[in-house]
């Protein structure tokens, strides 16, 4: 029943042109350069310290690496980052 109701909202984001991430759910990443991370549609986060952080997904987890990491702003489910990002990774 998930898979057909998945595979609905995937036609329906298609006939109606909307964007995949706000119809499944999916997180939505903007990174500039490797100094500043933008991420949406996260569930929370799990840990944060100056070299990682690691936020909880829809599904799965999404880990950041990077050195001085500090969150410029978070909210529900939106969060910004700063430092010197080296590495993201989603984790299923």
């Amino acid at each position: 029943m998930r898979s057909l109701s998945r595979k609905f909202n995937q036609i329906t984001a298609k006939l109606l042109d909307l964007p995949q991430d706000v119809v499944l759910d999916l997180p939505r990443m903007t990174l500039i350069g490797n100094m500043q991370l933008y991420i949406e549609n996260h569930r929370g986060v799990l840990h944060f310290s100056n070299e990682l952080m690691r936020l909880a997904l829809n599904k799965g987890s999404l880990e950041v690496r990077g050195k001085q990491l500090v969150i410029r702003a978070i909210l529900s489910e939106e969060v910004f980052i700063e430092g010197v990002i080296e590495d993201v990774k989603f984790i299923p």
